[in-house]
């Protein structure tokens, strides 16, 4: 994960299947933990604190890996964001999900990924 990645706020709005029928409606308790942590820890990076997700793994006594995938959560686009943290992803949208599947890092691509889940 580059540590001179900056994340601003984007555009804010609903995506399409984030606020519909089939979206879950109840809170991800394992991805709404991950989110702060993986913030944070690029706040670290962005601060120059730590130099890189193995320095911050072995600072909080973890696997190299399972930092750095968490930090991808970071780039996730604010709807989907927000979306998460109201309770309002796709049903199959979970932390395990997003560890097995990387999602594109261009915001557009990923709405596309999140428009079919439930479909």
């Amino acid at each position: 994960m580059p540590s001179h990645a900056r994340h601003g706020a984007g555009a804010r709005g609903v995506l399409p299947g984030l606020a519909s029928p089939t979206a879950r409606g109840q809170f991800d308790s394992p991805m709404l933990v991950a989110l702060a942590p993986a913030f944070y820890r690029q706040q670290l990076l962005d601060d120059g604190v730590v130099a890189s997700g193995t320095d911050i793994a072995q600072r909080e006594g973890l696997h190299h890996s399972t930092v750095n995938e968490l930090l991808r959560l970071i780039l996730l686009e604010p709807a989907i964001i927000q979306a998460i943290l109201a309770g309002q992803q796709p049903r199959c949208m979970s932390l395990i999900w997003f560890q097995g599947n990387p999602l594109p890092l261009d915001w557009i691509a990923q709405r596309r990924v999140i428009e079919g889940f439930d479909a």
